[in-house]
């Protein structure tokens, strides 16, 4: 049945798997309950008419862009194995009947702890530290006392809300700012504000139309030179060569991207080189154990729409995230 929830004799998912050596999510629990195929970016537009559900496992790959505008029927649920959903959204897949279902939950608390992480380790000069280690030179210094300090977290999502609460129980004065206003978020209009008060930013928003590119020269020219940048939501919200002169000029002290606008991140990039940059390769969220918990999470949302229960973590669309509560 292709207009409503179909049986689970009728049910086939689609997997659009990641390239070795990335193992395939565990679905044996799905084992007589539903067809399950595999798909890759070269061959999804030709398996996708066959599929009730797509898991898009693949969460770096924009095959679903490219395969969605095609000929035949679509599936009614697609699931990405992440929180961000820009890969997979194009115009046809927005204005169309299939739920879209996000990763949500899983990333959170790790992320938050990423980001502690990189504001310690800032703050405290370990890079530096390793350095010296390697040079078997004895340097002492002073470090910086994170407590009392101001941190602005952009995105007042579940990830942006955790890692306010973690920079929070550090002593870190934090305000956390979304897409509009309401009782403990602020709203755009203070963005720049908060940026001019704070010692850390936090980058952690959806990408959308009106994020992407939102950090640039004139937002890095509105922090203190002191303060120091961390982007682990999406590459695109920061204009990397802004970034890159801003670092330079000593506009800002400091900064640490755990995303990029292309990934893997080009040998050649000026971002390997920038000075007070710390480059991670897109791994803040991802701790052992990370692809059972996704998962985990797709099979627990199957047997809700199996069931034909409502879904957890159902996308806006329009707006390309969840709707906050």
């Amino acid at each position: 049945m292709r207009n409503g929830f179909p049986s689970s004799s009728e049910t086939t998912v689609l997997v659009l798997d990641a390239a070795p050596p990335t193992p395939p999510p565990r679905l044996g629990s799905l084992t007589g309950r539903a067809r399950v195929l595999h798909a890759d970016g070269a061959t999804l537009a030709e398996r996708l008419p066959l599929a009730d559900v797509l898991l898009v496992w693949d969460f770096s790959s924009d095959a679903v862009r490219r395969a969605w505008p095609g000929e035949g029927p679509r599936p009614r649920w697609v699931h990405t194995a992440s929180a961000g959903v820009d890969h997979l959204m194009c115009p046809e897949l927005a204005a169309s009947e299939a739920v879209v279902t996000n990763a949500r939950g899983v990333f959170d608390q790790p992320i938050a702890e990423y980001v502690a992480a990189l504001v310690l380790a800032m703050a405290k000069d370990l890079p530096h530290t390793l350095e010296l280690q390697r040079e078997r030179s004895w340097q002492h210094r002073e470090t910086r006392r994170i407590a009392g300090t101001r941190a602005c977290v952009v995105g007042s999502g579940p990830i942006g809300r955790a890692i306010a609460h973690t920079l929070k129980a550090l002593g870190i004065t934090t305000a956390l700012v979304g897409r509009t206003s309401r009782p403990g978020v602020h709203g755009p209009e203070d963005l720049d504000r908060l940026l001019a008060r704070a010692d850390w930013v936090v980058c952690a928003a959806p990408l959308t139309d009106d994020t992407r590119g939102m950090f640039d020269a004139r937002r890095f020219g509105v922090m203190q030179p002191s303060a120091r940048f961390v982007n682990i939501g999406r590459g695109p919200l920061v204009v990397e060569d802004d970034l890159v002169a801003a670092l330079a000029k000593r506009w800002i002290a400091g900064a640490a991207l755990d995303v990029f606008a292309h990934e893997p991140l080009p040998a050649d990039s000026p971002l390997w080189t920038a000075p007070g940059l710390l480059v991670s390769p897109h791994m803040s969220g991802d701790t052992i154990g990370w692809r059972d918990e996704l998962g985990a999470q797709f099979v627990e949302l199957y047997e809700a729409w199996e069931a034909g229960r409502p879904l957890a973590n159902v996308v806006d669309k329009k707006r390309g995230y969840v709707p906050g509560h």
